[in-house]
């Protein structure tokens, strides 16, 4: 029954936002650490993580040690990228605040339309529970 009511499509938007939100902090953290020497600035290989969501299912899934244990949701090991500094980087940091500031607002975007479809998708749901009277 609940996979008729939480398909495939609705566990593919959770997966998206998780990865989204792990871009997120990602992002504030590169941001942060602009001007710590040395540092390496890191995004997450966003579209190949989501290709193995959606993909290759199990290999992203939790195996349970027990059958009483619940599933687990939204557990996912992305691949991370380092960017490398530049030549002309004097300190070795690969912050570069115009780049992360885009990646940020463009990952907002991205998890605000996410969401919303989300929301849209329960409130049918939520309609449709309580034979449209609600």
């Amino acid at each position: 029954m609940s996979s008729l009511l939480f398909d495939a499509s609705l566990n593919g938007l959770q997966t998206v936002l998780d990865l989204r939100s792990q871009q997120h902090a990602m992002t504030a953290t590169n941001l942060a650490n602009a001007d710590t020497p040395n540092f390496k600035a890191k995004h997450l290989d966003f579209e190949n993580a989501l290709a193995d969501a959606f993909e290759g299912g199990d290999r992203l899934a939790m195996q349970r040690t027990h059958e009483a244990h619940l599933s687990p949701g939204g557990a996912h090991d992305p691949a991370i990228i380092e960017i490398e500094t530049t030549p002309w980087d004097e300190d070795g940091n690969s912050v570069l605040a115009e780049r992360e500031t885009a990646r940020l607002q463009e990952n907002a975007l991205m998890y605000r339309a996410v969401s919303t479809g989300m929301s849209k998708r329960l409130a049918l749901l939520k309609y449709a529970a309580s034979d449209g009277r609600g």
